[in-house]
């Protein structure tokens, strides 16, 4: 089998904060999204010049009626500036309202396109990719993008519309004295730029330790009863303590650049500020400035900086989005290794075998060979074992025949036509498994039996299977029957009780050809009675491949193969290769030694 942990795909993206090939093809996810996208935009000058009315009607308020001691004209001016508060908050409202539900959305997009190729990617994928990390790309990476949309790029595009109109009108009331506030954005501008670089490789180590914990945080739980059947709980807390350790320590390493530019822009907003009171205080006193002018500047001032002491948080945002956006696009652009031709054959040829694989090659890396040179034959109706030591590849064969995998060279026929010419899902639809580890799903037990390629299945035929596979004891065991919720992957029923609910599942689907991959073992005594009893109504009518190891369990079969060394070793039925005294008469002879008396 492959190794499962060997990693196909990287998480160490450090992603810049704004890319404009990932920017184009967020836009193309975004674009049926539009409507809300150009209302949220129409917002921002509206806002901006809500926002920025109010120090000019302080501006108004100071000189014209509180100098003045003008309270008729003073009352006037402040209803004025209430209102536009009122509306402030108002647009702000429905600008936040609409951009939620733009991210949302695009979120909800992302996630559904993802999932929906996963479900067409080949097995040797899922392999190679952890689930954790595949699990990130359709969660934590699509909620990343999603944050563009809501607090990344339209919260920056809102803050330059309110930039340039605050410099406008600092230019248009006195340009002197916005000057004078302007003079320390270079430096402004210089310590942005240090700051961002080392912010960016600090958020790049944030993300590689984060993967490594979530990895190991999601093996751990799906191995938790083997850790503690080992015992190894203090080991695995140990491991996990060092992991979160060091994810705590690049975070805090990447908080403190964030933190600097934040004291950075206030420290630089305060100087700012004293040279206007200084500046604009000289001129006060000479009377070329109006203390109503100085107050509305100082307003000014603090909503020009305001937006750039956020650009630590902004700038972590969106970098965040465009490495994940990489991520996921990575991903959505892996084609498929196995697809359906353009015109699939959808019937078998009539009078052909069922299965047939032909001087088969195939290796699951490298040139590290399962099968060599395999060939065998199954006829149509019949029942065929296939047996072998561990690593053999009886599983592969079964794997090859749905077209899990693509042989490396020769050919698996189904119904005399090559599985590679088949439509993908007529034939797994003809070619069906039951697995030696059954996986249910989360949902009733009607959910997980109703799986007909026909569509909708009537109750009747879904209780005529459970008979049918010895599982109406399971059912009446249960509190509602058909309608009894199972757990995750069916861990409130035994293992067998699976089996026999799998077994009920396969009379359901109905297939031509049914692939039984150990569907009898680590199952007590009393289970593998029912499950044999029910196999044998399944097997009624149909052709069989069993997968076996006891060959107690097999040898009923018209017919035994024997692998070894990756090709069809010995085959007959079991009296005769008990005759040939081959390598099936010394595995027969060595589990019949190994029975207890």
């Amino acid at each position: 089998m492959p190794d499962a942990r060997v990693g196909e795909e990287h998480d160490e993206i450090p992603g810049r904060a704004f890319d404009r090939r990932l920017a184009t093809r967020l836009w193309t996810v975004a674009r049926p999204h539009r409507g809300l996208i150009g209302a949220s935009v129409a917002l921002f000058p509206l806002i901006a010049g809500v926002e920025l009315a109010q120090p000019y009607l302080l501006k108004i308020a100071i000189d014209e009626y509180i100098l003045k001691a003008d309270w008729p004209g003073l009352t006037g001016i402040a209803a004025l500036f209430l209102l536009t508060l009122g509306v402030l908050y108002g647009l702000r409202m429905v600008e936040a309202y609409l951009m939620q539900l733009t991210g949302q959305r695009v979120m909800g997009d992302l996630r559904e396109a993802l999932f929906a190729h996963l479900l067409r990617l080949e097995a040797a994928f899922f392999d190679r990719n952890p689930v954790g990390r595949l699990m990130t790309r359709v969660l934590n990476d699509a909620e990343a993008v999603s944050e563009a949309f809501t607090s990344g790029a339209g919260a920056v595009v809102a803050d330059v519309v309110t930039l340039a109109g605050v410099v406008g009108v600092m230019l248009w009331i006195d340009w002197r004295l916005a000057l004078v506030t302007f003079a320390t954005v270079p430096v402004l501008c210089l310590a942005a730029g240090y700051f961002r670089l080392r912010a960016r490789d600090a958020y790049r180590e944030v993300r590689r330790r984060l993967a490594r914990l979530g990895a190991f945080l999601q093996e751990s739980i799906q191995g938790m009863s083997v850790i503690q059947l080992f015992a190894r709980e203090a080991h695995e807390r140990r491991r996990f303590g060092v992991l979160a350790r060091d994810h705590r320590r690049a975070l805090f390493a990447s908080t403190v650049y964030e933190a600097s530019l934040y004291a950075s822009v206030e420290a630089l907003g305060s100087a700012a500020l004293a040279l206007l009171l200084w500046y604009g205080g000289g001129r006060i006193l000479v009377g070329t400035l109006t203390f109503g002018a100085l107050v509305a500047f100082i307003q000014y001032t603090n909503r020009f900086f305001l937006p750039i002491r956020d650009l630590g948080a902004k700038y972590t945002v969106m970098q965040s989005a465009m490495a994940s956006s990489e991520r996921i696009f990575a991903l959505l652009d892996r084609e498929p290794a196995i697809v359906s031709p353009t015109a699939g054959v959808s019937v078998p040829r009539p009078g052909a075998p069922a299965l047939e694989f032909r001087s088969v090659w195939f290796a699951y890396a490298g040139d590290e060979w399962v099968l060599r040179d395999c060939s065998f034959e199954v006829a149509a109706g019949e029942h065929v074992a296939i047996i072998g030591a561990t690593g053999e590849g009886k599983s592969t064969c079964a794997r090859l025949a749905t077209r899990s995998y693509d042989v490396e060279r020769g050919r698996v026929l189904a119904g005399g036509v090559d599985v590679r010419e088949w439509d993908l899902e007529r034939l797994r639809r003809h070619v069906g498994i039951i697995f030696q580890d059954t996986l249910l799903f989360a949902g009733t037990v009607e959910a997980n039996l109703a799986w007909s390629p026909g569509g909708a299945v009537s109750r009747a035929a879904l209780e005529g299977a459970v008979e049918a596979a010895n599982a109406r004891g399971l059912l009446e065991s249960l509190p509602r029957g058909l309608g009894s919720e199972l757990g995750e992957r069916g861990a409130n029923v035994s293992h067998g009780q699976r089996q026999l609910l799998a077994i009920a599942r396969a009379l359901v689907y109905n297939p031509a050809v049914l692939l039984l991959d150990e569907a009898t073992s680590s199952v007590d005594p009393e289970s593998e009675s029912l499950i044999r009893d029910a196999l044998k109504r399944l097997l009624e009518g149909r052709t069989s491949v069993t997968i076996a190891h006891r060959l107690s369990t097999i040898q009923h079969c018209d017919r035994i193969l024997v692998l070894h060394r990756g090709r069809v070793h010995e085959e007959g039925s079991h009296a005769e290769l008990l005759r040939k005294g081959g390598l099936y008469a010394r595995l027969h002879e060595l589990q019949a030694r190994a029975q207890p008396a």
